[in-house]
């Protein structure tokens, strides 16, 4: 289903059940998954593939061009996953020639004027609040959560669960389960409350809060906190995903301000 005062290209694929409102322009290379809502005065642009039963709001623009003065106008996507939201005034850009593609993932909630720009990838069940301007070639790993007014600085990444506060700039990888903020940018405990939200239990929160004491508050530089780690505690999927973060972090992690 569609709407008559909308701009559809004849080329676009919509699924099942797709509702796109009065003047909402969907180019050509578009695909819409079934069940999805594009509100009016959305622009979805060539290379975009939205999934099932997203929910787009008025003034969102999704696959424009990169923000890239080294883009030369070639082929690449923008990608969201099945049920995301995507609220009023959100910007995605298409990926360049480095990796193709932008992805915002599954269960997302993008908020009022947040802006994605190339080659990102954004986890899935991740939450960015509103304002927040991601930089391009960032990573934000599954059930982050960004508040509200903040940047991300190129070529970092943020790992899993991790909770940044509002109006912090990501200057550094921000690694997984924690919470940053102030700035520059500083880990300030681990994110406890989203982890029990998550189902997390009190056993798994304390190997975690383990860990990070060795990382953050014994005086011990990366190398010798990931030996520390590695020969004092117990393997575990937090411990493996907390140390390989580390070991592959390219503007390196952020630093303790507590």
């Amino acid at each position: 289903m569609s709407q008559a005062l909308a701009q559809i290209h004849p080329n676009a694929r919509l699924g099942k059940d797709v509702v796109i409102e009065a003047f909402s322009v969907i180019y050509d290379d578009v695909e819409i998954g079934e069940g999805t809502w594009v509100g009016p005065n959305v622009t979805i642009m060539s290379g975009s593939k939205v999934g099932k039963n997203c929910r787009i709001f008025p003034g969102a623009v999704i696959g424009a061009i990169p923000q890239d003065l080294k883009f030369e106008g070639e082929y690449s996507t923008a990608i969201i996953g099945d049920n995301t939201t995507i609220r009023e005034c959100v910007t995605v850009n298409r990926g360049t020639k480095a990796t193709q593609k932008t992805v915002v993932g599954s269960d997302c909630l993008l908020m009022a004027y947040v802006h994605i720009a190339h080659d990102c990838i954004v986890g899935d069940h991740c939450v960015i609040a509103n304002s927040v301007q991601v930089a391009g070639h960032v990573h934000i790993d599954d059930y982050a959560i960004l508040g509200g007014s903040g940047g991300v600085h190129q070529f970092t990444r943020v790992g899993k669960y991790a909770m940044v506060g509002a109006g912090v700039i990501v200057t550094k990888d921000v690694p997984p389960y924690t919470k940053a903020a102030r700035s520059p940018v500083s880990y300030t405990g681990i994110n406890s409350i989203g982890l029990r939200r998550n189902s997390f239990d009190n056993n798994s929160i304390h190997h975690i809060q383990d860990i990070y004491r060795i990382l953050y508050t014994n005086g011990l530089n990366n190398k010798e906190a990931i030996t520390h780690i590695e020969q004092n505690i117990p393997p575990s999927t937090e411990r493996d995903e907390i140390l390989h973060f580390i070991k592959n972090s390219e503007r390196g992690i952020m630093r303790a301000n507590i």
